[in-house]
């Protein structure tokens, strides 16, 4: 529900941003994230604790793309622009592994609840920080006439509600792969289909009278933007779909605790920033195309190992390569497709270019999650049986599985990425250069 909330909401609060300032927006996000993580850690049942998480989702939303729009705003284009665009890219793996840390740890001592009391300390921290230390805007103020006539709202409501019920659709098949079967299942990716196809025509009749829209029609014809799109999709969802694999692989095959999971990611944030850091630092003076290219072929040995991994083999001998290389690919895109997507978009519409990348990147997310689930709980379902199917040789059979298809996932973006961008050269330099 977390998950769902931000996806389908980060076109609607970019373009919003946009019209109300990116910078009241982020704050609000921070503010309203601490306020429903504490919340969380103080929900009575577990209904409570699901529509705070979904309150908790819509703030993310509010964040996400409003923090690109930032940068936008404040750094023209050049090497600092790029640099910026990184650390928001490395800050991601960095909070990632210190999340799942903390988490670990509180879960396995004093209780899951201060996995959320502490996430409250660090967004409370973070919203001050942010209140005290981002510029404040020089304009005017609300642009109300652009908050009433200037977002393409009906397109909004369209795809928001599309993404809402595809990814519903997408966690309940998750679930139980049967329920792909039921009534309400169908109906639901039915209307997400419809709507997605009434958002594309409503978008190609707006353009052509000039009116307001969220994505322009003709930007897909652009292959560079299709492109990039596809690969956020693409890799996002290979990159958090092994992360969950992986996770299962650690705790169901090799029946370790969840601290000792925890443990395991560390590598993550840390090969994560270098990553994300290097691609900033050189991006303005290396073809753009080649740090993706060369990124995913990287990033792509993370699946391929595991896929032939030994479970009795130790955490250095294989699982901690893989997990170093994971995140490689996702955080050096982060700053290349972020920069690619705004230089696309109006200055004036930089919070809704932020929601597009933002869109793509957890709608490909919600897919990867789903593949990688329904792919392992099928093959183990087929291929092991009744004593061991819940047993780590049951398990193992599936979540090689699940491997293998991350491997293709990274091999078809890596194809994207010869094909598609090969025009796109170098990018993040000055305007004078």
């Amino acid at each position: 529900m977390y998950a769902l909330s931000t996806g389908c909401t980060l076109l609607i609060f970019g373009a919003v941003a946009d019209a109300v300032g990116s910078r009241l927006i982020f704050l609000l996000g921070c503010f309203f994230q601490s306020i429903f993580c504490m919340a969380c850690g103080l929900s009575e049942n577990g209904t409570q604790l699901v529509v705070f998480r979904v309150f908790s989702g819509l703030a993310t939303a509010m964040c996400l793309p409003t923090a690109m729009s930032i940068v936008s705003e404040n750094f023209a284009p050049g090497k600092l622009r790029n640099l910026a665009f990184s650390f928001i890219g490395g800050g991601q793996p960095i909070g990632f592994g210190l999340g799942m840390l903390v988490g670990g740890v509180c879960a396995d001592t004093i209780g899951w609840r201060w996995g959320f009391h502490t996430a409250t300390m660090a967004n409370t921290v973070a919203f001050l920080l942010s209140w005290w230390q981002l510029p404040r805007p020089t304009g005017s103020g609300i642009n109300w006439d652009l908050f009433f006539f200037g977002i393409d709202w009906l397109g909004a409501i369209a795809v928001s509600a599309a993404l809402a019920l595809l990814s519903l659709a997408l966690a309940i098949t998750t679930a139980d792969v049967h329920n792909a079967g039921k009534p309400s299942t169908i109906v639901y990716y039915t209307l997400s289909i419809v709507l997605l196809v009434v958002f594309v025509v409503w978008q190609e009749y707006q353009e052509r009278r000039g009116k307001p829209t969220l994505i322009r029609n003709s930007l897909w014809k652009n292959l560079s933007f299709s492109s990039i799109c596809i690969n956020v999709f693409a890799i996002w969802g290979a990159f958090n779909g092994f992360e969950q694999i992986i996770n299962f692989f650690f705790q169901n095959v090799q029946e370790i605790s969840v601290l000792e999971t925890a443990l395991r990611f560390i590598p993550t944030p840390i090969t994560g920033l270098l990553s994300a850091l290097v691609t900033g630092m050189v991006l303005h003076r290396i073809r753009a195309d080649a740090i993706i290219n060369i990124t995913i072929m990287i990033s792509a040995i993370s699946p391929l190992i595991m896929a032939l991994v030994n479970p009795s083999w130790t955490y250095w001998r294989c699982a901690f390569i893989a997990i170093c290389l994971n995140s490689i690919a996702a955080d050096s895109l982060f700053t290349v497709s972020n920069i690619l997507i705004a230089d696309m978009f109006p200055p004036e519409t930089q919070g809704l270019a932020g929601g597009v990348f933002n869109t793509f990147s957890q709608i490909g997310k919600s897919f990867g999650l789903t593949f990688v689930e329904l792919i392992a709980n099928i093959v183990s379902d087929q291929k092991a049986s009744g004593e061991e199917r819940y047993q780590p040789d049951g398990y193992m059979v599936g979540y090689r599985a699940s491997f293998w298809f991350l491997f293709a996932v990274n091999i078809f973006s890596l194809g994207v990425g010869f094909i598609g961008l090969r025009k796109v050269g170098n990018i993040g330099k000055k305007h004078d250069q």
